[in-house]
């Protein structure tokens, strides 16, 4: 299967640089996967389309502000660092004990070598950095450390900048802490939002649990392999990066009741359709998970979960749109992205919704 089926043409103006005046204020294209058909709506309308017994599983992770903007020490020019993901127990040698490794993607990369220094200042503390390996891509290995009592993840939360999306073309705001993040938002660990639901008010979860959705939260922590681009020319020469997932006994428990009793159980969210289509199905038995997943939804994909789909505009020929034809039907799919662009819908992360049925 070619990349190039998943292209599509979008105007500039049309990808959203700010989130709605107030969350939930956005569109939402409705698209009947059996038939094609299309509906324009307003996401405050999301009700319309639930109903008593539907299960809503929500992807409860956190996005940690995890852009460091500092300098290099002692030589003053200035360095960003993007921490990717953890390393956990690191196998090279340490500072101090109040230290951690990083993968990491840093600027400019290309004069920071193993070896090179740098140093993170601001909320009254300030983090050390080395770097301890270089790999592809741009990516590198950085150790972290603090001089004081305040531990490096502390550090991060005070002084770290919001990793808003490259297609977001401004810094971050303060602002952008709250509205880059779900109401629902508790487990620490994302490089990127679960923007599908950036469209959720408490409110909103309120009325639709007392209308009898059941609403269900599991966690897969977003890492910056979802804006990894597929540099191949065929669909099936592309791989995704691993994601850390946890879905405990108690929501297992819930999708096991869904699947017994035919109820649809709809994902907000790529992510949430992700960690969900990767877990155990025993007999009729959901399974708890924790660890990762690295699976890779594209057309053919059988899905034995998601019944139905909340998602945000994504990206042409990238892999979330690719997973968003495998649940719609290539071409009803790439109908309704041309709909959206006609009709002028706001693209990608601070964009509009489109819920599949």
């Amino acid at each position: 299967m070619n990349v190039a089926d998943f292209d599509f043409e979008l105007p500039d103006e049309l990808i959203a640089q700010d989130p709605p005046p107030e969350r939930g204020d956005s569109r939402l294209l409705v698209l009947n996967r059996r038939t094609g058909d299309i509906e324009d709506v307003m996401f405050a309308d999301i009700h319309r389309y639930l109903s008593a017994g539907d299960v809503l599983v929500l992807n409860n992770t956190r996005v940690f502000p995890a852009r460091l903007i500092g300098r290099r020490d002692p030589t003053g020019g200035e360095v960003e660092c993007l921490l990717i993901r953890q390393i956990p127990n690191p196998k090279t040698q340490i500072p101090t004990p109040n230290t951690e490794e990083w993968e990491a993607l840093m600027h400019p990369g290309q004069k920071l070598k193993p070896g090179a220094r740098v140093l993170f200042e601001g909320g009254g503390v300030t983090i050390r950095g080395e770097v301890a390996g270089a790999h592809f891509y741009g990516r590198r290995t950085v150790r972290l450390w603090t001089d004081t009592a305040v531990d490096v993840l502390t550090a991060i939360e005070r002084i770290g900048h919001i990793p808003l999306p490259p297609y977001i073309r401004r810094e971050d705001r303060p602002a952008d802490r709250d509205r880059y993040q779900t109401v629902y938002a508790r487990d620490h660990g994302s490089v990127a939002a679960p923007t599908a639901g950036l469209h959720f008010t408490a409110g909103t979860l309120a009325g639709l649990r007392a209308r009898g959705v059941e609403v269900v939260e599991i966690t897969l922590h977003v890492g910056y392999g979802t804006f990894k681009p597929v540099r191949s020319d065929t669909v099936e020469e592309h791989s995704v990066d691993a994601e850390a997932l946890t879905v405990s006994a108690v929501a297992a428990d819930a999708l096991t009741r869904a699947l017994r009793d035919r109820r649809r159980i709809i994902a907000v969210g790529t992510t949430t359709t992700r960690a969900l289509e990767s877990l155990v199905i025993d007999g009729d038995r959901v399974l708890p998970a924790a660890g990762e997943t690295e699976l890779f939804i594209k057309p053919g994909h059988a899905f034995r979960v998601v019944n139905g789909m909340i998602t945000n505009f994504h990206l042409p020929r990238s892999s979330l749109l690719m997973l968003v034809a495998a649940f719609a039907g290539r071409g009803h799919a790439l109908a309704a992205y041309r709909h959206a662009v006609a009709a002028r819908y706001r693209f990608y992360s601070y964009g509009d919704a489109m819920l599949i049925v």
